[in-house]
Order: C-alpha cells, then sequence, then structure tokens
C-alpha cells in the first residue's frame, strides 16, 4: 500500500507519531458494523482478524506456494479474487479506494518510540477533522476523545491518571485524580496543549501521506490467498521491505479497501483494523459538566 511498500507501514508510524503526542500532552496538563468496545479491545490485541488458515501471519515462514508467488505472477484461477492482477496492481487499486474514503475507523495497536510501550487505539475520523475514539497506553487506563469542530474533549479514566503521573508527588496526583478522573474536559483545538491531537485527527493528511510522494523505490509485493478479516472476505497480500515483510488484507467485495495491517517488524510491532468507511463519526459535543482546561491554565497563569 505505499512506494516502498506503497506507504502502507506508514500509517502505523503515523499513529504511533500522533498518539504518542496525544499521551504526552495529556501528561502535561466497505461498511463498518458498529462494533462494540469489546471487539475494538479484541481489535487492539490482534484478535480481530479471522483469517483462514491459507493467511500466514506476520513473521512467520511462508509455504512454499506464497514463497514463489510474486507480484510479477498473478494467478491463473478466474475465481480467486482479482483474478490477473499483480500483487503491485492490488496494491494500487487498494491504495485507490482507501485514499478517496470521506471516513474511517481504526482499532488496533501501535508502539510508542518514546516510553517503547504499546498504544492502543479505537478511533473513527472523517474528512472534516473530527474524530471520536478511545486511546491508551501498555492497558494502563484509557482517554475518551472527541474533536469536533474547533474544539477537543478528553475524559481520562482514574488508572491513565495514575500512570501517567508516576514520580509525580502524592498529593499533586491525588488532586489531578480528583479533579480529572471520569470528567469531560475541553480545549481549544489551536491551543498549544491540543493542536498535534487536533491534527491526527486529520484525515485528509492522514491519507494523503499513505499516498506517498511516488519517488520512493519499489517494494515487492506478493499475491497471497482468499480469507477472511472480521467475517469479511478478503484477500491477503505481503509486502516485502528488505527483510521485513507486512501482511496486508484487502476487501473483495464492495470497494477494495484496506481492511488490516499487520507489521512483520520486529523493531515497529504493530497491528490495525479499518473499518466504518464513509460512515458518519459520532462527533459530538459531550453533554453535561465539561471543564474547560484553557480557563483552568488562565486562571493559575
Amino acid at each position: 500500500m505505499r512506494r516502498r511498500a506503497r506507504r502502507t507501514a506508514l500509517t502505523a508510524l503515523l499513529l504511533a507519531a500522533g498518539a504518542t503526542a496525544c499521551l504526552t500532552g495529556c501528561q502535561s496538563g466497505q461498511d463498518g458494523d458498529g462494533a462494540s468496545d469489546g471487539a475494538a479491545r479484541s481489535a487492539a490485541s490482534g484478535g480481530s482478524s479471522t483469517a483462514s488458515p491459507s493467511a500466514t501471519a506476520p513473521g512467520s515462514t511462508a509455504t512454499p506456494a506464497e514463497a514463489s508467488a510474486s507480484a510479477s505472477a498473478p494467478s491463473s484461477s478466474s475465481d480467486e479474487p482479482f483474478a490477473g492482477l499483480t500483487g503491485a496492481e492490488i496494491s494500487e487499486r487498494a491504495l485507490k479506494a482507501t485514499t478517496g474514503a470521506r471516513s474511517l475507523r481504526m482499532t488496533g495497536s501501535v508502539p510508542d518510540d518514546e516510553s517503547g510501550g504499546t498504544i492502543e487505539i479505537d478511533l473513527a475520523l472523517d474528512r472534516r477533522g473530527d474524530c471520536a475514539g478511545t486511546m491508551g497506553m501498555d492497558g494502563q487506563g484509557e482517554v475518551e476523545l472527541i474533536k469536533t469542530g474547533d474544539t477537543v474533549y478528553l475524559k481520562y479514566d482514574e488508572r491513565f491518571l495514575r500512570a501517567q503521573s508516576k514520580g509525580e508527588p502524592q498529593a499533586d496526583t491525588e488532586a489531578l485524580v480528583s479533579l480529572l478522573a471520569g470528567r469531560w474536559t475541553s480545549m481549544s483545538a489551536d491551543g498549544a496543549d491540543a493542536k498535534e491531537m487536533a491534527g491526527f485527527c486529520d484525515l485528509d493528511k492522514l491519507l494523503e501521506d499513505a499516498g506517498g510522494s511516488g519517488d520512493d523505490a519499489p517494494t515487492k509485493v506478493t499475491r497471497g490467498r482468499a480469507t477472511t478479516v472480521d467475517g469479511r472476505p478478503a484477500f491477503t497480500l505481503y509486502e516485502t521491505d528488505g527483510s521485513v515483510r507486512n501482511t496486508v488484507y484487502v476487501a473483495t467485495e464492495g470497494k477494495p479497501y484496506l481492511l488490516r495491517f499487520e507489521s512483520g517488524s520486529k523493531q515497529e510491532p504493530g497491528a490495525l483494523s479499518f473499518t466504518g468507511y464513509d460512515e458518519p463519526v459520532p462527533a459530538e459535543s459531550p453533554s453535561g459538566e465539561v471543564i474547560d482546561l484553557d480557563g483552568l491554565a488562565g486562571a493559575s497563569a
């Protein structure tokens, strides 16, 4: 899905960078099926992909048949999805469909270079820059996120606040938990504390970067086999960049959207599932009391 793997892996890298910026800032201050939170957490742990035995997991040894398949040798079976197309041609079709989406939902896990941990993410976002979902770090609590218009809303749970406050004076931690745990907060999307996170909700930028510049060297794209992802018919592609082989699952019904990406890199592991293409993003301002963090910052200045 990238030039140099058509930037499939870049999707994971962008998520890691964006989520890291969000979590750091928090310390300082195709058709989706509307999966439940439990299903989203399953996706974050890598359990949502129900690939058939014909799909080889990242890092595993390819079968002789898979090893012999290449981007220059498309399948000859007329019954097989994408019959007659090379792996690179399928990848191009998936890239075009995915980057043309008006909205999508991402669930999964990506590495956090700063902490060495893993960021769990479940986020829906659209072309208007609105988004809604959750993010967490190493299973240590969760942050609910909504961006609508020019405002970012965040709600932290107690576990997250305590985990992110390690090393701080106990009194400060207790005060923070008492003030923020389980309560919605708001910040201007243009403010210093929220600007990077608001940019993370920019689907235009995400898909533009996923498209690549076209100047990178091509990476080998290998045809796999038909399988399913979360019950949806899919086709497997293997994208090899040096010693790293990433696995991509492309929808075979409707538009050839990217359904799942699994990194084969030990240095940058992770997996992301993509659903909710062109569906409305539930980014609505929370009701009830909302703490204005910009106002609190101004009062304490």
